[in-house]
C-alpha cells in the first residue's frame, strides 16, 4: 500500500512540473514579459477556490478514489490541447485544465491519513517516506523541458501524460487493497466467524504495535472502516 500510495504523489508531482516553467509557457502566447507573468496568476487563482471546495466534497462524500481519479483525465486533456494547439484562447484555457493536477494534492495526504489510521507513529513515518519519495520528482522533471521543444514541450507534457496514466494504475491499486481491508475487518467485527491463522496473525501483530490482548485488538476493528 505504502509502494502504491508514493508513486502516485511521485506521478502527480512530476506531472506538476509544468509550475517550475509557467512563465515560459505562458510566455508562448505572448512577447510581452509582463502580460506573460500575470497570465500566470488566473489559474492559480482559480485552484485556490476549486480546492477547498474539492476537498469539501470529498470529506462530505467520505471518498478519496473518485476525487483522485477524476480530475486525471481533465488533467491529460490540457495538456494534449497545448501540445497541439496554436491558438491563444485553446492554450491559455488549457492551463486551467493542467491545473486541476493541484487538486490531487489535498487528496493523496488525506488518504494516507486515511489509510494508515494507527499507530501514529507508523501514519508519521509513511507520511514523510511518501512526501520525500514524492517530492524527488522534481529532481528531474525540469530536465524534460527541452528549449528546443517549444512552443509545445511534447516530450515533457508527453512524459506528464505517462505520469497521470501511472498515477491512475497507483490509485487503483490502492482502491482494490483498501476494499479488500474491508471485508476483512468484516471478518473481524463478525464474532461467530472462525478466524484462519492469517488473520489470527494479523491480529497479533496489531496487539504487540498497539500494546493489547488479541481480544482487544479485535475489539477495536468494531465499527471502524478505511477510507477509498
Amino acid at each position: 500500500m505504502q509502494t502504491d500510495i508514493s508513486e502516485a504523489y511521485h506521478c502527480i508531482t512530476g506531472a506538476s512540473g509544468f509550475q517550475f516553467f509557467f512563465p515560459t509557457l505562458t510566455a508562448t502566447l505572448t512577447d510581452n514579459h509582463i502580460y506573460a507573468l500575470l497570465l500566470v496568476a488566473p489559474p492559480y487563482i482559480f485552484m485556490v477556490f476549486y480546492s477547498f471546495a474539492h476537498a469539501h466534497f470529498s470529506d462530505k462524500f467520505g471518498n478519496r478514489f473518485w476525487f483522485f481519479v477524476y480530475p486525471i483525465p481533465i488533467v491529460i486533456a490540457g495538456f494534449l490541447i497545448f501540445m497541439f494547439a496554436n491558438s491563444f484562447g485553446a492554450k491559455y484555457f488549457s492551463f486551467f485544465l493542467m491545473i486541476f493536477v493541484f487538486s490531487q494534492n489535498s487528496i493523496i495526504y488525506s488518504w494516507i491519513a486515511n489509510a494508515i489510521p494507527r499507530p501514529p507513529a507508523k501514519r508519521a513515518a509513511c507520511l514523510a517516506f511518501v512526501n520525500s519519495v514524492g517530492n524527488a520528482a522534481s529532481i528531474w522533471t525540469p530536465f524534460t523541458y527541452f528549449p528546443s521543444s517549444a512552443p509545445h514541450y511534447r516530450p515533457a507534457l508527453g512524459a506528464a501524460i505517462g505520469l497521470e496514466v501511472l498515477a491512475l494504475i497507483s490509485a487503483i491499486g490502492m482502491f482494490l487493497y483498501t476494499r479488500k481491508q474491508n471485508n476483512d475487518l468484516d471478518k473481524l467485527e463478525n464474532a461467530n466467524m472462525e478466524l484462519s491463522e492469517k488473520d489470527l496473525a494479523k491480529l497479533e501483530k496489531t496487539a504487540e504495535l498497539e500494546g493489547v490482548s488479541v481480544s482487544q485488538a479485535r475489539q477495536m476493528a468494531k465499527g471502524y472502516r478505511f477510507m477509498y
